[in-house]
């Protein structure tokens, strides 16, 4: 009993505290602001973050509808999503039970389809008309859907002094394990916006194939540490370019022509992610 009461009253103390210091940085107008999105940014945020669930859950259909394809001994991957690998797919002869699962299986992949790509469509019109999304576009492999989510995450790019802010406010800063003077890098932080992670890393594999610089970058990592942290590594490199291109008012043509910029460093190896 004397532990619980001397816990709470240590809680109190500890409280009136932070009270204290928070009104401390009120009243000398040190507070520190927080950038609220408005109306319009967060209905935008909740189409996109809908897009996404459903693209998890299409996904997860796939795998399922891969996973009884391959039970009976078809194994066609991308191509069992052709007419010709679906005919063959409600060819296979399967017992009741299998059988009801095929069709809802089928059932929910059209769905599914149907409405991400509706949402596909409204996010598109949607990134066009703002200006900021539209120049993120200009870079090889950047869509509309990744455009508009950097831009409606990030919101205003005065919020950020440095890239390295940016990279660690979506979580794909490299996390430290320090001991006895060593310093060694391990797997990335995942602490900020998982949407925006999944689509930095989509972007990639067409970014990484159009972008020279990104392309010799991404080969040198893939034969070194494997493909799955060369793309970590060149999603954390997009993002740092898709963070200049708002900071400089410039699309991806005018920033490939700076000279001396901090553009040139971009491509540059970065430490170890994993």
């Amino acid at each position: 009993m004397r532990r619980r009461f001397a816990a709470v009253v240590r809680k109190q103390k500890t409280d009136a505290r932070d009270a204290a210091h928070l009104l401390e940085l009120l009243c000398a107008n040190r507070f520190p602001t927080i950038w609220r999105p408005s109306l319009e940014e967060r209905d935008l945020r909740q189409l996109l973050w809908h897009r996404q669930k459903l693209v998890w859950m299409w996904g997860a259909v796939k795998n399922q509808m891969h996973a009884l394809a391959m039970g009976e001994g078809v194994c066609r991957k991308k191509k069992l999503f052709t007419a010709k690998g679906r005919t063959e797919l409600e060819g296979l002869k399967l017992g009741p039970w299998a059988s009801y699962r095929r069709q809802e299986l089928l059932r929910m992949f059209d769905e599914l389809q149907s409405s991400v790509k509706k949402l596909d469509q409204a996010v598109e019109i949607a990134a066009r008309s703002e200006p900021l999304a539209a120049r993120l576009m200009t870079h090889p492999g950047v869509g509309p859907i990744t455009s508009l989510a950097f831009v409606l995450i990030i919101g205003p790019v005065e919020r950020f002094d440095r890239s390295k802010q940016v990279v660690s406010y979506l979580g794909l800063n490299p996390q430290e394990h320090s001991s006895g003077g060593r310093q060694r890098l391990g797997s990335i932080s995942k602490q900020g916006n998982p949407m925006m992670r999944s689509l930095l890393v989509e972007a990639v594999h067409t970014a990484a194939r159009l972008d020279p610089q990104l392309r010799r970058v991404y080969q040198r990592l893939k034969f070194r540490r494997g493909a799955a942290v060369a793309k970590v590594a060149i999603a954390r490199k997009l993002a740092v370019r898709l963070y200049w291109m708002l900071r400089s008012t410039a699309d991806y043509a005018q920033l490939v022509r700076m000279r001396g910029s901090s553009w040139a460093t971009l491509v540059e190896d970065s430490p170890s992610l994993g």
